[in-house]
């Protein structure tokens, strides 16, 4: 089925209006699903403030609860130079938060029994039987242990990130590459350390992006269709911006020397160009009231509208810490990591207003969603920038929205 029969079939369900290609989450009034207006009210001061220090060009906030958005809100421009106003239809690059929605992908084949969280990954991609662990002379040895599936969830599997100097002189990845070329050189690259023993936030997803091909017999953007962002109404989420859309995109921005904003293009091959690379890790766009649909789906635990995407019981599954006590240890913030590929709340800091279990994630871009399970309250901010969190922005929004949320 496409991507407007379902959004359609799905609109149509719910009894919402399919007039845009859009569907959205049924709007309330904030007092309505127990939520203050009066901080989320604060949003707009926060918002606007760094749109006018030139820390980004526009946003939009969404947040929602029990299944309807209580706000929702645009500020400032898509672009500074064309002055095209930022809308809830404005695109955006969420980056690694498209890695929440490759382990959802991964964890509905779980429940179809396609896998199990101990198998060796090499027992699906063999050629990660030949990892190495580099050793601090500078040599390299045999891992102590595989890398399991559940490694590549919670990135205690020893690879490095995109970014890592190590993985940018070896060329480990590009947009022009497939999946199983950007393994192979991920591969060649030795280990920072033995599976299981650290974290290191990773190129894990992509691999099991890959895993969810293998698994599935589809191309990730096929399974990401026709499994989740259909039944889900997500139709304005994707790999890359089709020519109609293109007036939609927001542009990401810089601050400049004097105080202006500049455009700056993260990619070599735009997210405009359909390129080779499908990753799991960073490389959907998507839209503040479909991604809200996503969040609260996690929130209800994996249902949403009548669609289940996945067990009450994964989801609770997903959106605990993983990672060992050993592990924590070495960790600040009280945060640990989840299946979910969202850094959890394990210990809130005292005064803070945040409860143990809340879960977030964000993007490189400026994009975030945030979930409390205990009041099914979810926060989606999206805007486009470098550096991506100006003025602490993110977390006076997140700060905002636990104010408001009524007991």
């Amino acid at each position: 089925m496409t991507r407007a029969l379902l959004a359609a079939a799905f609109a149509a369900a719910l009894n919402v209006s399919a007039g845009s290609a859009q569907v959205d989450l049924p709007r309330a009034r904030p007092e309505e699903v127990e939520l203050a207006s009066a901080p989320l009210a604060g949003i707009a001061d926060a918002v606007n403030g760094v749109i006018r220090n030139g820390g980004i060009s526009g946003a939009v906030v969404g947040v929602a609860r029990d299944g309807r958005i209580a706000y929702l809100e645009s500020f400032g421009v898509q672009d500074a130079t064309t002055r095209a106003p930022m809308t809830d239809r404005s695109l955006f690059r969420v980056y690694s938060m498209t890695k929440a929605v490759t382990a959802v992908a991964a964890m509905m084949l779980q429940e179809e029994g396609r896998f199990r969280l101990t198998d060796p990954a090499s027992m699906y991609i063999p050629a990660l039987a030949d990892v190495v662990v580099l050793q601090p002379d500078g040599s390299t040895r045999a891992p102590a242990r595989p890398i399991t599936v559940e490694d590549l969830f919670l990135h205690t599997s020893g690879f490095s990130h995109r970014t890592s100097p190590e993985y940018r002189e070896a060329h480990v990845r590009a947009r022009d590459m497939t999946l199983d070329q950007m393994i192979g050189n991920m591969v060649r690259v030795p280990l920072r350390f033995d599976p299981g023993s650290q974290y290191l936030y990773s190129e894990s997803s992509t691999v099991l992006g890959r895993l969810v091909e293998i698994w599935s017999g589809r191309p990730l953007d096929e399974f990401f269709e026709e499994r989740i962002f259909g039944p889900l109404g997500m139709s304005e989420t994707s790999f890359w911006v089709e020519p109609e859309r293109v007036e939609r995109l927001a542009t990401v921005h810089s601050p400049s020397e004097g105080g202006s904003l500049r455009a700056v293009e993260m990619e070599e091959i735009p997210f405009t160009v359909r390129a080779p690379l499908l990753e799991g890790a960073v490389g959907l766009v998507s839209t503040v009231p479909d991604f809200l649909r996503f969040a609260e789906m996690l929130a209800n635990g994996g249902e949403l509208g009548g669609v289940r995407i996945l067990r009450a019981s994964t989801v609770d599954a997903m959106t605990r810490n993983g990672l060992s006590a050993a592990i924590m240890s070495n960790r600040r913030g009280g945060t640990g990591w989840a299946l979910a590929n969202v850094s959890v709340l394990v210990d809130p800091a005292p005064n803070s207003g945040a409860r143990a279990g809340e879960y977030r994630w964000d993007g490189s871009a400026g994009t975030e969603f945030w979930v409390d399970p205990v009041s099914g309250t979810t926060l989606v901010t999206m805007w486009q920038s470098q550096p991506a969190n100006p003025d602490q922005l993110r977390q006076r929004i997140t700060a905002a929205v636990r104010e408001a949320i009524q007991p």
